[in-house]
């Protein structure tokens, strides 16, 4: 976040500090479609990947915090990124198994369907809470255990409400909440009516990983003022063939930056790709990167949200 944000965050937290009513354990939360209970608020707590370590870190739980989980197996980090991680211990460096967490003594793991759990894998709430280690889902990631409505902003707000209730951090998730609302109103507070058609493009060759209206860049999309050409797609992160994309031909194409593979090699591979020479976005070369840390539910969101909607409009 910016500094601007930075300071306005401390003074929303005076404010919310006097309003925030403290956790009255035992606490339970819902969490996808199950009710989670807390008897007091953990002490060694896990987060997995780099957007849910992130909001960790934002609310000031570092010091209840045995570690991390998935960054440096996949993503970069930022200098900055990296200062405010620096003594926690990053447990496994893509996916924990639950002798790793054991061995660590954690008593709340952060995660999410394809983020870093899946359905019928070792590490689930169902296999965890027998061993004592309460499990919050990411709220977007939901999509892929039960029906739920169109991702949006909200689902972030939502978590970073719920883990402010089982901390007792309330006072830090209302005013960054508070902020991140303020700066993307502040955005969408002059965008034109026009939507520009909008594909975002994560990786593949022979098909493309994007993001259906259950993603959370439909919701990036959508606040920014454009319009996902996949939001007729009931699904979360997925895959599509390119004649799909063809079929509904982009203004402008959105490439997740992350992983061995550059933003700039993924755009050349678009632009060399014969099955897409007659999309609009390719003919004129209209590419916006956003960072993986961007692209997924997070308090970086705002920041996509202000560079998909300069990419679409203009300053």
């Amino acid at each position: 976040m910016t500094l601007r944000s930075l300071l306005c965050v401390a003074l929303l937290l005076c404010s919310a500090e006097a309003l925030a009513e403290s956790t009255k354990y035992p606490l339970t939360v819902h969490s996808c479609n199950r009710d989670v209970t807390f008897k007091e608020a953990p002490k060694h707590a896990v987060s997995h990947d780099i957007n849910m370590t992130q909001m960790m870190l934002a609310l000031g739980l570092k010091s209840r915090m045995a570690g991390y989980s998935g960054v440096s197996g996949w993503k970069s980090v930022t200098p900055e990124m990296q200062s405010l991680l620096d003594g926690l211990p990053e447990l496994a460096a893509k996916y924990p198994s639950v002798e790793t967490l054991l061995n660590a003594n954690v008593d709340f793991f952060f995660a999410g369907w394809d983020y870093g759990m899946r359905v019928g894998g070792d590490l689930t709430p169902q296999t965890l809470q027998p061993l004592g280690i309460n499990v919050y889902e990411l709220t977007e990631s939901c999509a892929f255990v039960m029906k739920r409505p169109a991702a949006t902003l909200e689902d972030t707000y939502n978590d970073l409400r719920n883990l402010g209730k089982i901390f007792d951090v309330q006072d830090r998730a209302n005013a960054l909440i508070a902020d991140m609302q303020a700066q993307v109103a502040a955005v969408r507070k002059d965008l034109p009516a026009e939507k520009p058609r909008v594909f975002l493009y994560d990786s593949g060759e022979d098909r493309a990983m994007t993001s259906g209206r259950l993603g959370m860049p439909q919701a990036l999309i959508d606040a920014a003022g454009g319009h996902n050409i996949l939001d007729d797609v009931d699904a979360s992160w997925t895959r599509v063939n390119w004649e799909t994309v063809v079929e509904h031909n982009p203004q402008v194409i959105v490439i997740v930056d992350y992983s061995e593979i550059t933003a700039d090699q993924k755009i050349q591979f678009l632009l060399d790709n014969q099955a897409l020479q007659s999309v609009d976005a390719i003919k004129h070369q209209r590419f916006i990167v956003i960072p993986y840390v961007q692209a997924t539910p997070g308090i970086d969101n705002v920041l996509a949200v202000e560079t998909l909607a300069k990419g679409f409009h203009g300053e």
